[in-house]
């Protein structure tokens, strides 16, 4: 099982410039697509506070990030020892 976890959907350009990041960095993680998952939509909903954001990258030490610039999420890889 992967560390990372990553909510989006295809027509997403922030959704694809992450797993752009993730894949670049050899990263695994886990994609799960909005609109073909059901109830993914909802746990976006539900981890965003009532927000409909994607990307949404969740981590193995329970925190996430939406939406992440490329050195934000970059950062987070880097604590967690990731890269």
């Amino acid at each position: 099982m992967s560390e990372i976890t990553m909510y989006g959907a295809q027509w997403c350009g922030d959704c694809r410039r992450s797993q752009r990041l993730l894949n670049e960095l050899g990263v695994e993680y886990t994609y799960i697509n909005i609109e073909e998952v059901p109830g993914a939509a909802d746990k976006v909903v539900e981890i965003n506070g009532g927000a409909q954001s994607i990307p949404v990258v969740m981590f193995s030490d329970g925190t996430h990030l939406t939406e992440p610039s490329d050195p934000d999420l970059r950062k987070k890889l880097e604590a967690l020892g990731l890269i």
